[in-house]
């Protein structure tokens, strides 16, 4: 859900087989993608994953150490946080946590859009994480 003054945009869409914290990146991307020009941005989202991702330096660090993440392995979803990185490079973007399930009515509202998306016919295949994790070959 995108929001300017009384303007609202909202989009979703999903992937048959894939993860939560990738759609998570996804929604973040889409939405900062939409944008026309360099925008000062709130990005408000129930995501950890991609608050911390961000505002904790951790996905700068793995990008920088080659997508991996010290001793513990390789890094996820480097294709995501790619884009979300140089997305966030390209606005002014504030991360803010909002914790989910808790009334908030806009996030209330995204967690519903992304839902009703999951449940989908016909949905695409998330074919970078499909390959990743070699379940291509199930569908």
């Amino acid at each position: 859900m995108l929001k300017y003054k009384s303007a609202v945009r909202e989009l979703s869409a999903g992937y048959r087989y894939t993860t939560n914290n990738r759609m998570e990146l996804l929604g973040a991307i889409v939405a900062l993608e939409t944008l026309k020009r360099p925008c000062q941005v709130i990005l408000a989202t129930d995501s950890r994953y991609v608050v911390d991702g961000i505002s904790e330096g951790w996905a700068e660090r793995w990008r920088a150490n080659g997508w991996r993440r010290g001793k513990r392995g390789k890094a996820l979803n480097p294709d995501l946080w790619t884009r979300l990185l140089d997305l966030v490079a390209l606005h002014e973007v504030t991360f803010e946590w909002v914790r989910g399930h808790s009334g908030h009515p806009e996030n209330e509202r995204c967690d519903r859009f992304a839902n009703e998306a999951a449940q989908g016919h016909d949905l695409p295949p998330d074919e970078v994480y499909e390959q990743a994790s070699g379940t291509s070959q199930r569908f």
